[in-house]
């Protein structure tokens, strides 16, 4: 069992276990589109959700992510727009763990490598909640057509759903 020890801007000190194989062994209602490293070379967040924690994952991941190093720039995103809410947002509404403060992609990253948290059905409910988003999507656009609804596609691939295919 591998342990990891997170030292960063939002979390100093913490450490978790790898219980599972990178990428493997999910809950059995729990299968994302997209892995954290296509995430990232796609362009999610404005290009500035790992910049400070990069070390805690592993050097491919960032092989081609599109990341700015200093601000968020939704330029970077897929889609060319801001589909993100504040983290003060996200603390309001008590979406936010303090195992995870960056939220639910940080869970996600740290899931894939791996981790096991009992904070999982939580977030793996609230990826499941979000399938909504496909729906209106598909409802509303015509296929294949990005610039339909560029946000609502924007936020699904923060959310690991791959909106490119419809």
């Amino acid at each position: 069992m591998n342990t990891v020890i997170v030292s960063d801007s939002m979390q100093v000190n913490y450490h978790y276990y790898l219980l599972e194989p990178m990428g493997e062994n999910f809950a059995s209602d729990f299968n994302p589109e997209l892995s954290p490293k296509e995430m990232l070379s796609l362009g999610v967040f404005g290009g500035k959700y790992l910049n400070d924690c990069k070390h805690e994952y592993p050097d491919d991941w960032f092989v081609g992510a599109r990341l700015s190093p200093s601000i968020k720039d939704v330029g970077l995103n897929y889609f060319e727009i801001d589909a993100s809410q504040p983290l003060k947002i996200w603390q309001q509404k008590c979406w936010i763990h303090s195992q995870d403060p960056r939220g639910w992609f940080q869970w996600y990253c740290r899931y894939y490598m791996g981790r096991r948290s009992d904070d999982d059905r939580r977030q793996i409910k609230r990826w499941k909640a979000f399938v909504r988003h496909v729906g209106a999507v598909k409802k509303n656009c015509e296929r294949y057509d990005f610039s339909c609804r560029r946000k609502q596609r924007q936020a699904l691939l923060h959310w690991a759903y791959d909106s490119r295919l419809f």
